[in-house]
């Protein structure tokens, strides 16, 4: 009995979180679309604030959507039971659940919007650290770079709310902390996962965004960024060289 009920709950996450990730991908087509907080929703309008990477960063979007879904696929289709897979079933469904809503909350509240970025956020690392260490294209892959960008957004959202209510720092204050924030939270998931490299090089995707949208206009903004990223490289490698070892 218990086996039939474990089965069949292992059963209903798969479908849930496939279910969840075509409403994640469908929710641009029939929510307003958002590329940054509208002048009402803050005090201070932040018109392509610092921290924002450059436009063409958020097609990512498109892979994270695809991959996300087709990872569900499979899972419905392959790892309907599989232990691991549904171990991280239960974070990626808490993540997946707030991102359905989370673009018209976006064009609603910036502030419900910085806090619910986050939740996914915390959700999808959570998922990605419980993820197997097999069928990494199936799964770790996908939640991988989902969580990678999820870090980035949550700070550029943030960076540019906190300047928007005109707290402590203004835009470059907050451009300079929301980069430092990204790099600790990448670095500690780094060593806690090592092995899953498609997280570091989507928040260095981020980071070169940041790098391609300031240039030489704030070129010392444009330089911690880039260091972010050599940072980020460096660590990977040493990273990956310590587990390569130890296994």
């Amino acid at each position: 009995m218990l086996l039939l009920r474990w089965r069949s709950m292992t059963h209903l996450k798969a479908w849930i979180t496939l279910i969840l990730a075509v409403a994640f991908a469908a929710a641009p087509a029939v929510t307003n679309p958002f590329s940054g907080f509208r002048a009402d929703q803050l005090p201070i309008p932040q018109v392509d604030p610092p921290i924002q990477p450059a436009g063409y960063a958020f097609a990512i979007w498109g892979l994270i959507y695809g991959w996300l879904i087709v990872s569900a696929v499979y899972g419905v289709w392959k790892r309907r039971e599989d232990e691991g897979w549904d171990r991280a079933r239960g974070p990626l469904i808490v993540s997946l659940a707030i991102g359905v809503p989370w673009l018209a909350i976006a064009n609603t509240s910036a502030i419900w919007a910085t806090v619910t970025i986050y939740l996914m956020a915390i959700f999808a690392i959570a998922a990605l650290i419980r993820a197997p260490r097999r069928d990494r294209a199936w799964l770790q892959a996908p939640v991988a770079i989902y969580a990678g960008w999820l870090t980035a957004a949550s700070f550029v959202s943030l960076g540019s709310t906190a300047a928007g209510y005109g707290i402590a720092f203004g835009p470059l204050g907050w451009a300079y902390a929301g980069i430092l924030g990204a790099l600790i939270v990448a670095v500690a998931v780094i060593a806690r996962r090592p092995a899953a490299p498609e997280y570091g090089m989507t928040v260095i995707w981020a980071l070169i965004g940041i790098i391609w949208a300031n240039g030489t206009d704030r070129i010392f903004l444009t330089s911690v960024a880039s260091f972010g990223v050599v940072l980020l490289l460096c660590f990977m490698t040493i990273w990956r060289g310590r587990e390569l070892l130890r296994d």
